[in-house]
């Protein structure tokens, strides 16, 4: 039997190739510097473990949880946008529990359009977003985020007849792959470019407990009308090292709310409830570990910035999130200067072309590994010459 032509249609998994490449040399027994990874390094907070395993003995957690998950985790999520941003929000109509944010960003094309409508997405950005258009039977149209303008999209350079066609509309910051961040005024201005062209906006937030230099990223529900015109996803994986647990959250526009729980009502039946407790208990309880797991993020991102500059390797220092975006040596794409390292330093970095061919130039570095792996890994790029004067 054939697949489906939304199989066949769908784009190759991005993550999934670079996590072969990286395992084939580690196989052939190569000391493989894994800088190309999003997975965090450092375990989940001992507290939140704590919350699992006293919620794992309990009996009523065996059962099936609610559909549209426990009350106790949509009144967390709601605390949590009320303490660390100000923002109202209701826990049984703007929230929706999921496992893991990327199911809802292939969800929402499902939920909330229809053939002929169009999906506006980041270039580059998180590759997982283009999956839910095949799915879905839609078209996409991309904005380029260019470097000169912070990694941000120009709603003025957005032509007139994608705008048409545009119904719903994907933004991520703090940024993966380019580290930027966003301020108040871009968000206040994405809302007023949504209300009047007539689109959703989907803000994905899943660095937002990673921001450097003392500043917090800002949430763009803190924008006034935000929750009008859209919804933002929050992920535990990143702020809690919660990524294999799989749990995160939608809050905002109780429309789109509405639609992801509906699509979920039919496509799930709930996620493990001491998992919800668990993640209750990450969202309420003592904030110390974000405070520590970010000045870990803003150590290993000096010490990468420096080594890189030391070597003549002029980079950027990311804002926000555990990524770097480093530009290309001349005389190298980005997959092929991702290859050269693997084959020559045994160094596994991201080709920043797998973001989108905004990415073409560059590659997503990963501040998950020790700081001394890091100078090790730079040092190795050094003796290959590349940056020498």
């Amino acid at each position: 039997m054939d697949f489906s032509n939304r199989l066949q249609n769908l784009p190759d998994q991005f993550f999934a190739a670079l996590v072969a490449k990286a395992a084939k040399a580690v196989g052939e027994g190569r000391d493989v510097i894994n800088l190309g990874q999003g997975n965090p390094d450092q375990p989940t907070p001992a507290h939140i473990v704590k919350a699992l395993q006293d919620a794992v003995e309990d009996p009523k957690t065996h059962r099936y949880s609610p559909f549209r998950g426990l009350g106790t985790l949509r009144k967390a999520a709601a605390d949590f946008y009320k303490r660390e941003y100000g923002v109202d929000i209701d826990p049984n109509l703007e929230v929706a529990i999921l496992s893991g944010t990327k199911i809802g960003f292939v969800e929402l094309p499902l939920a909330l359009l229809n053939p002929g409508d169009s999906l506006l997405l980041p270039d580059p950005g998180y590759p997982d977003y283009l999956s839910g258009a095949p799915l879905a039977d839609i078209e996409f149209e991309t904005m380029t985020l260019k470097q000169e303008n912070g990694y941000l999209p120009d709603y003025n350079d957005v032509s007139e007849s994608v705008r048409e066609r545009a119904k719903l509309m994907y933004l991520n910051y703090p940024n993966n792959p380019t580290g930027a961040t966003a301020n108040k005024t871009f968000f206040d201005e994405t809302v007023q470019f949504a209300k009047e062209q007539g689109i959703a906006v989907v803000h994905d937030f899943a660095y937002g407990g990673i921001g450097f230099g003392g500043k917090k990223p800002v949430s763009f529900l803190q924008s006034e009308g935000a929750k009008e015109v859209g919804i933002e996803m929050y992920t535990l994986s990143k702020t809690y090292n919660m990524a294999g647990w799989r749990i995160g959250f939608a809050v905002g526009n109780s429309k789109m709310i509405e639609a992801l729980n509906l699509i979920q009502d039919h496509l799930f039946a709930g996620i493990f409830p001491a998992v919800q407790l668990a993640a209750a208990e990450a969202l309420n309880g003592s904030q110390q570990c974000v405070d520590e797991l970010v000045e870990l993020y803003e150590k290993r991102r000096k010490t990468l910035v420096g080594e890189c500059r030391r070597i003549g390797w002029e980079v950027e220092a990311p804002e926000g999130s555990f990524f770097a975006w480093l530009p290309v040596p001349e005389g190298f794409t980005s997959v092929e200067f991702s290859d050269y390292l693997l084959d020559k330093a045994d160094i596994a970095v991201a080709a920043g072309s797998g973001f989108g061919p905004g990415g073409e130039g560059f590659v997503r570095v990963g501040l998950l590994v020790t700081e001394q792996r890091i100078v090790e890994a730079i040092q190795r790029i050094e003796k290959l010459g590349l940056f020498d004067e």
